[in-house]
């Protein structure tokens, strides 16, 4: 089922027309019939009554003539067929018919309560006029003699309003049922928006990570084949060894690739991708790998215990540190890279990493999305990140990561 569509009824013909939705909405539903011949028969029989009680008894009501009256009430009970589509018309009309017909007054209190289910009160407060109207010319040509002209008004006053009381009670209720409805289908739809929206960030964040891993793992092997490139005089235990980093490099870079791939396919399957969650306990054997693959790194660590790290907080630390020796690795091949990280719960975690800035090109390309990167991922921990070049001429990422004290 999708956002938009409502609910399917367990008994869609037992709802009237106005309620069924999408493919079972249709002009009358079966409940509709089963109302409308009722409505036939109850119009007809309280016509049949009215011509009887006003023709017997002790002291006969005076009546219209009984061939036109009876031809009257067929016509207006006829007419209820045509109710839903034009009831305020057909009100009128009944209105009219019941100034000289006793055996339309059940027809005509359908109308009403029609009118007032289906119409807004201006348009109800018309009709029952009318119809209060009628009924008291009426009373005025057939007085009936076991009662005066003012009770038979204040009963017609009763009756209609009591049937536009009622009418107006089934409209409200429709109204709230309609309303409730549309309600439950637009919260559905912004529920499943809501996990839409949610699932791209998720795949977002996850490849953003990806992105990182990648870069690192991509870095390594162009530092490796470099070296090989330009040595090949080297040992061969050299030779063997950065055959075997490039190999395992490529081989976890594969594997990375292939979880980017699964997270971003429209159709991946609702079990989560496995993919890399480092903590601050990761960064000694990141700076050991940064270190075989020949760049000098001076390592740095001011926290006494960083398993106490937050994950989310470590693992954002991770990615900052990652992402500036790749950097390093790609902008100044070579430069002793310096890291730092400090803090405390209650203050906050510090990371940084500088490295001299090197003039000449850098050997492996970038695709200028890491800071970017870095600094959403920052903001979105509720820290800040900043880099640029310092006042002794190095290149700095400083990353300041909310610590909440424990």
């Amino acid at each position: 089922m999708s956002g938009t569509e409502a609910p399917r009824p367990e008994y869609p013909w037992l709802l009237p027309a106005l309620l069924a939705s999408g493919e079972d909405r249709v002009r009358r539903s079966a409940r509709d019939w089963v109302i409308d011949v009722l409505c036939f028969l109850l119009a007809s029989g309280f016509g049949a009554f009215m011509l009887y009680i006003t023709g017997h008894g002790p002291h006969p009501a005076h009546h219209p003539p009984r061939l036109p009256d009876v031809a009257l009430g067929a016509v207006a009970c006829l007419l209820l067929w045509w109710r839903r589509r034009w009831p305020v018309p057909i009100a009128l009309v009944l209105a009219l018919l019941g100034t000289v017909s006793t055996t339309s007054t059940g027809a005509g209190a359908i109308l009403v309560f029609t009118v007032a289910v289906h119409r807004r009160f201006r348009t109800v407060a018309l009709v029952a006029a009318a119809h209060f109207v009628s009924g008291a010319i009426y009373s005025a040509f057939y007085p009936d003699p076991r009662e005066s002209y003012w009770v038979g008004v204040l009963w017609t006053v009763i009756v209609i309003g009591a049937v536009v009381a009622w009418g107006m009670f089934v409209r409200a209720r429709r109204q709230l049922v309609l309303s409730l409805r549309d309600r439950a289908v637009r919260a559905e739809s912004e529920q499943q928006l809501r996990v839409e929206q949610a699932r791209h960030q998720e795949r977002a964040r996850i490849a953003r990570e990806m992105h990182d891993v990648l870069a690192h793992r991509i870095s390594l092997l162009s530092v490796h084949a470099g070296a090989l490139e330009f040595r090949p005089d080297a040992p061969s235990e050299e030779i063997a060894q950065a055959a075997g980093v490039i190999r395992a490099s490529a081989h976890q870079a594969l594997q990375d690739l292939r979880e980017v791939i699964g997270v971003l396919r429209d159709d991946a399957s609702d079990a989560a991708p496995e993919r890399p969650q480092p903590s601050l306990t990761d960064l000694p054997a990141l700076i050991d790998e940064s270190r075989r693959a020949g760049m000098a790194v001076r390592w740095e660590n001011r926290i006494r215990d960083v398993t106490m790290v937050p994950a989310n907080i470590g693992r954002s630390a991770y990615r900052t540190v990652q992402e500036g020796l790749t950097n390093a690795r790609k902008h100044a091949p070579g430069a002793a890279v310096q890291v730092m990280v400090d803090g405390a719960a209650g203050t906050g975690l510090t990371v940084e990493v500088c490295n001299p800035l090197v003039k000449a090109a850098p050997e492996i390309p970038g695709a200028g999305a890491g800071l970017i990167g870095l600094t959403e991922r920052a903001t979105l921990a509720g820290g800040r990140l900043e880099h640029g070049r310092t006042h002794q001429g190095d290149f700095r990422v400083r990353a300041w990561l909310p610590w909440p004290a424990s």
